[in-house]
This record gives structure tokens, sequence and C-alpha cells, in this order.
């Protein structure tokens, strides 16, 4: 028997069982380095705020909505169609008058599929 062969063999499963230890020392290295990165991170964020510094109700109580209708800004008119940087969309409305909310007919919103019975 060939006792050369032997000895290769011997010291090929000596690196053979080395490499997955040093890639095991990395991965844990890598680890270790990410948690400390954090934790510096973490060190330089501003401290959360305590309970005395949180948002309060105003005086008045909570805000509520506001409901109500603007009167649109005409579209002027011209000989070419218009591209949405012409029309400045609702910049130039104000408040309507009339206050009333447009209706397409008694007790309905107009919309489709709204989940009303219908006109009947």
């Amino acid at each position: 028997m060939n006792t050369e062969w032997a000895n290769f063999a011997a010291e090929r499963s000596v690196l053979g069982g080395a490499a997955p230890f040093i890639a095991g020392v990395v991965v844990v290295s890598v680890l270790v380095g990410a948690l400390w990165l954090g934790a510096r991170v973490r060190a330089r964020e501003p401290r959360r705020p305590l309970p005395e510094e949180q948002p309060k109700l105003p005086e008045g109580g909570p805000v509520r909505e506001e409901q109500g209708s603007r009167e649109p800004d005409e579209i002027p008119k011209s000989d070419y169609r218009l591209t949405p940087y012409e029309v400045h969309g609702n910049q130039g409305t104000r408040p309507d008058p009339d206050k009333k909310r447009p209706r397409w007919s008694r007790h309905r919103s107009g919309s489709f599929g709204s989940g009303g019975i219908g006109a009947h």
C-alpha cells in the first residue's frame, strides 16, 4: 500500500475541517460587528419623549371636520386644448355663499353603486 496517498488525504481532511471553522468565525465576527454598530447608531438618536412631553388636546377639545362647498374657478375659453399645468387646479376657488352641497336628487349623493335603494 502506498502511504504517500494516505498522508496527502490526512492533510486534506485537516484543511477541510478548518475551512468551515474559519467561515463560522467570520460570520460570528460580522454579526458581533453589526450589533456593535447598531448600538452606536442607537446611542446617537434623540431620546424618546417623556409622558409629559407628549402632545395634548387643545383647550377647546378635539378639532372637528368642517364641511363646506367651494365655488369653482372658471376655465378660460380658448381655441386649443389646455394642458394640466395651464389649468391651475383649485387654487382660485373661494367659499360658496350658498353653503348647500350639490345633490343629484333627493336623498342621494349621485355616486354609482353607493348602496342605496335606487330611484323608485
